[in-house]
This record gives C-alpha cells, structure tokens and sequence, in this order.
C-alpha cells in the first residue's frame, strides 16, 4: 500500500515517516509540507539520516503517487488535502483536531467519495479506554459527578482535545443525553454548587506532555479515575497504520476507530 504523509516536517510528521519506513507491507511514495516549508525538496527521511528517495513536496497532485494519506496536520490544511484526495481518489486517515462543524460536514461529504477513517485518537489504547468509560457511565448513571481532564504540551492550538472532547460524548452516550446540553467547559469566580448530571473540563498546557487525560467519577466516599498517558507519539502512528490497512477494504464510506478495532 502507497501512504502519503502530510505534515512531513511535524514531529508528528517524522514519527509517521519513520513508521511506514519500518513497515514491511507499506510504502512511503509522497511527503508533504506546507508551501515554503523548509523541508520542500529534501529526503523525507533526511531526519533519520536515511535516504528514501522521496522529496518533500507542497504540490498537492503528488497525491496521484498514494493510495492513502495520513494527516494530522490543521483542520484548514486537511480539509485542502482532502479535496485533492477526491481528485486523485486517494483514501484517508485523519488524526487532526479542532474541525468546526462546517469542517466536520465535508468530512462527511467526502466519504461519499472515498474511503475515510476520521477519529480524534488513533491509539488503540484510547480506543480502548473509551469502551471501558461507556461500561463505566452505565453502571454509574446515578450519584457520581464526572470530570474530564487532559494535558498536552504547549504547542497544541485546541481545547479541550479532541480525545477528551470524545472522552466526554462516550459518558454522555452512555447516559443517553446530548454533551453540549451537559457539558461545563470552564468555571471561573462565584460558579455555585456544581449541577447534578453535568461534565466538567479542564484543560493544561505545558512543557512537551504528549497527551494525558483522566476521567473521574466522584461519589460520595469514594472516586473512580480511569486514565490514559501517553509517553510517546508511536502510538498514534501504528494505530494510524492499522487505519490505512482497514481501509484498503473499503471503497468509500467514514469510519473510526472502534470499526478499525471491531
């Protein structure tokens, strides 16, 4: 399988490169930058100090080289790329957060055209933990206030993150309430006395955390924590990975991860 990158020059970017190098059954044939991006037309694998033979590219039509992109880039920068997928009837695997609901929609739209899996967390382990705090709420419908905290490093442009965001919408399902209609998303001078049956957020920004996040359910006498760390982008990328070999399957449609796991 042919896999395009885009964000090439990102850390993010790098961990992905090197992970479809190391991959026996994929191929690295596009690397993207943004245009004037100080990587454009060098070796994608020059930060490995390995030589690929791929060059760095922001000339979108490259995307005829792949079967597949990986972008965990800009909601702005995605949805351009994706447009140029339609074009070249390249699949995609997109990790970027942030997206409005305008955005949301044409990722929609474009899975009526090919295939895609869109997920705020492509680690199987978050995917994982979001069944388990499903089970969690269910069983603790009644008595427990529950709060949602994450931590990212500094450079991180969105709040709360997507995971944690999709964190929340898993309790809230699980509940059978909307997230927006229950959600407190900051809390600052006299608040009063917390509402029963709402999900509170809080955010840290700081330093090079790779992403934290915890999920408390708080009784009376007791606390349950359900948590996920992540001490390195790795697991991001093979869950990546494993998206883009789900969708050599499929022709068209939008997919997450719990499909890619089922």
């Amino acid at each position: 399988m042919r896999i395009a990158i885009a964000g090439a020059s990102g850390r993010m970017g790098h961990m992905l490169i090197q992970a479809v190098l190391d991959a026996e059954d994929l191929t690295l044939t596009v690397a993207l930058d943004r245009t004037g991006g100080e990587t454009v037309g060098q070796d994608a694998g020059l930060f490995l100090g390995r030589k690929t033979g791929v060059r760095v590219t922001d000339d979108l039509a490259a995307l005829a080289q792949a079967d597949c992109l990986i972008d965990f880039t800009r909601p702005e920068g995605t949805l351009q790329h994706l447009q140029a997928c339609i074009a070249h009837n390249v699949k995609c695997v997109i990790g970027t957060t942030g997206f409005d609901a305008q955005g949301k929609q044409a990722i929609r739209a474009a899975a009526q055209k090919i295939g895609i899996v869109f997920a705020p967390n492509m680690s199987v382990g978050v995917n994982v933990t979001l069944k388990l705090l499903e089970t969690a709420a269910k069983l603790l419908n009644s008595g427990y206030d529950v709060e949602v905290f994450e931590a990212h490093h500094r450079n991180k442009v969105d709040a709360p993150s997507g995971t944690a965001l999709a964190m929340g919408e898993a309790v809230a399902r699980a509940w059978g309430v909307s997230m927006n209609d229950v959600a407190d998303w900051a809390r600052h001078g006299h608040t009063g006395v917390r509402e029963t049956g709402h999900i509170g957020f809080s955010v840290l920004r700081g330093g090079d955390i790779v992403g934290d996040h915890t999920v408390y359910f708080c009784g009376t006498g007791e606390r349950i924590e359900i948590t996920h760390r992540s001490s390195s982008r790795a697991t991001y990328a093979q869950g990546s990975l494993r998206a883009a070999r789900y969708l050599a399957r499929k022709e068209f449609g939008l997919f997450d991860m719990q499909d890619v796991l089922a």
